[in-house]
């Protein structure tokens, strides 16, 4: 790291670092950096320790140092990816290279900093980290919320949500289900209303993120 630490800020309650790395004297260096940058920390000596300890259900970035004793960051990247275990990674290294870095940034790395690093390029890279991962938890509770408002529909306007989201018209899921009109747009209405959906447009989007299309016949 650079002397160019940033001033103390108020913590980010809602995010957390977790930093790896086998130095001692790393892992203190780091913790203090990033507190003085508002940032919650957690520190581990290696990838085991982190593993299994119990970490925090909030957005959250991993500073992961490349050589260890253990594993290498690169090995640990592709365990974490194996078990389907989703961090953004900043990787930081002293005896980084081409290949190495490229490989990382393939597997989704944030960033891959070659120590001695500007402080102000890991602040940046850890909050690119946190950006995304907000924005894939919202989007995993989204999901979340879509697949529990798809649940409360009965089996027939579940059938009736794909045909109408793959454009078919009342009459013709009336003729295709045996069903009569007003049965349909009854039906139809049922769906507008569990799903939440305000227009056609809503429900095709729904449909589509949920993957739901009609049955075969």
């Amino acid at each position: 790291m650079t002397d160019s630490q940033p001033a103390a800020a108020a913590v980010e309650e809602e995010a957390i670092v977790f930093v790896i790395d086998d130095d001692p004297s790393m892992r203190a260096a780091l913790d203090d950096l990033l507190q003085s940058s508002g940032l919650r920390v957690r520190t581990f000596a290696s990838p085991r320790e982190f593993l299994q300890s119990r970490r925090p259900d909030m957005p959250a970035c991993l500073v992961l140092d490349i050589k260890m004793p253990e594993v290498s960051g690169l090995e640990f990247q592709r365990a974490l990816a194996r078990s389907n275990i989703e961090l953004p990674i900043v990787f930081i290294t002293a005896h980084g290279d081409i290949p190495m870095s490229v490989q990382a940034m393939k597997a989704g790395a944030i960033e891959f900093l070659t120590k001695p690093f500007r402080d102000d390029d890991l602040i940046e890279a850890i909050r690119t980290g946190l950006d995304r991962d907000r924005r894939r938890q919202r989007e995993a509770a989204a999901s979340a919320e879509l697949r529990s408002r798809y649940a409360t529909l009965t089996r027939r306007e579940q059938e009736i949500m794909a045909l109408v989201a793959a454009g078919h018209l009342n009459k013709q899921i009336a003729a295709r289900l045996g069903l009569s009109l007003i049965t349909v747009k009854v039906h139809r209405g049922h769906v507008m209303q569990k799903m939440e959906a305000r227009s056609l447009g809503d429900l095709v989007r729904m449909a589509d993120r949920l993957g739901v299309t009609p049955a075969k016949r």
